[in-house]
């Protein structure tokens, strides 16, 4: 990988991670690929290394772990704050996930969790006291996070091959 570009390979890779990064080890992806072990550990840890990885994150049933509230909570910041105000609001109790938007007067969206609607708030109120200006809320039933298909789209357009799922 040069410059952050991606090659069919590390694409490929990606994608075998997003599709289950705990259970599947690089001795799996090289099998699927065709390649040696080391040699995908060689460019996860480039990977990891440019930035590309930023982590390795669980999705967490929060309802069934106790917080049955879910929200999105749209907010606007003064341009030369936004950075700043979306880091702080990272510290809220209850923020899960901070958006910052670079077009238009909603340009902050904040994911939270709650176990009721005072918790929920709660953190609204935080947001407003920190310079952010709630402008709309969206109580979520469910959120699905899927891998993206372009990683591999590339990959098949490069070998003629479908991905093994």
């Amino acid at each position: 990988m040069k410059d952050g570009e991606l090659d069919a390979v590390d694409k490929r890779i990606l994608y075998h991670l997003q599709q289950d990064a705990r259970g599947t080890s690089s001795t799996d992806i090289a099998a699927t690929l065709g390649l040696s072990s080391s040699t995908v550990r060689t460019r996860l840890n480039a990977l990891e290394e440019s930035g590309i990885i930023r982590g390795y994150h669980i999705d967490i049933d929060y309802d069934l772990a106790g917080y049955p509230l879910y929200t999105k909570i749209i907010c606007t910041a003064p341009v030369p704050e936004r950075d700043e105000l979306a880091k702080e609001a990272r510290n809220i109790r209850g923020v899960t996930a901070v958006r910052d938007i670079m077009t238009g007067e909603r340009n902050v969206y904040v994911n939270a969790i709650g176990t009721d609607h005072d918790d929920l708030n709660r953190i609204g109120k935080e947001l407003d006291a920190l310079g952010l200006t709630v402008v709309d809320e969206q109580l979520i039933r469910d959120e699905y996070v899927c891998p993206f298909r372009g990683f591999v789209d590339d990959w098949e357009a490069a070998t003629d091959e479908s991905p093994e799922e």
